[in-house]
C-alpha cells in the first residue's frame, strides 16, 4: 500500500511541475533626453502620435481621447495591427497607462500588456528623462509555447520595442 501511496505522490507532484501556466513577464527601458519635460510631454502626451516617433510604427490612429477610455490603433511596419486602450491618464505628472485590448501575437508576441510611460525632469531643467515599464504575459499561454511566443521572445519584442520607441523620441526631440 505505501508504495502505491508513495507512486500516486509522485505521479501529483509531476504533473504538477508540468500543469502550470505562464508567469508574468516585465520589460523596462529609461532614457535621457535634452528637452525640456514640456517640450518632451508636448510629443508624449497625445496617446494617438506615438507614430510620429516611434520607428517601428507605419501609422497609429485614435479617438483623441487622453483620457481613461481612450482607444488608438497602432500599424507596424510588416503591416500587423493592435488596439490598446488607455487606462490612466495624468497631464500634471506627466504620465499615463494603457493596456493591449486587441492582441497580435504577428505585431507583438503577447497575449496581453499593460504599460506605463513617465516623463521627469533630468539632471538639469533642460533635460527628461523618459521611462516605459511593462507587465505582460508571452503570446501563447499554454505549456509548451513555440519559441516565437515563449517568455524569452515577448520579453524581447517588448524591450526592443520600448528601445526603438525611446531613440525615435530623442532623434525627433533633440534635433
Amino acid at each position: 500500500m505505501r508504495h502505491i501511496i508513495f507512486s500516486f505522490c509522485i505521479l501529483l507532484l509531476s504533473w504538477q511541475a508540468h500543469a502550470h501556466g505562464p508567469t508574468p513577464q516585465k520589460a523596462k527601458e529609461s532614457l535621457t533626453i535634452q528637452a525640456p519635460i514640456a517640450k518632451v510631454w508636448a510629443e508624449l502626451k497625445n496617446f494617438d502620435d506615438i507614430a510620429n516617433w516611434h520607428t517601428d510604427l507605419k501609422k497609429s490612429a485614435g479617438d483623441g481621447k487622453n483620457q481613461s477610455g481612450g482607444v488608438r490603433t497602432l500599424t507596424f511596419q510588416n503591416d500587423e495591427v493592435i488596439t490598446e486602450e488607455l487606462d490612466y491618464y495624468n497631464e500634471a505628472e506627466h504620465e499615463y497607462s494603457y493596456r493591449l485590448k486587441a492582441e497580435n501575437t504577428k505585431a507583438v508576441p503577447t497575449s496581453s500588456h499593460t504599460v506605463d510611460v513617465k516623463v521627469v525632469v533630468g539632471e538639469t531643467p533642460d533635460s527628461s528623462v523618459v521611462t516605459v515599464k511593462s507587465r505582460f504575459y508571452r503570446g501563447d499561454t499554454g505549456n509548451t509555447p513555440p519559441e516565437n511566443l515563449n517568455d524569452e521572445a515577448a520579453v524581447k519584442a517588448m524591450t526592443q520595442f520600448f528601445k526603438n520607441g525611446l531613440n525615435g523620441l530623442k532623434a525627433k526631440l533633440e534635433k
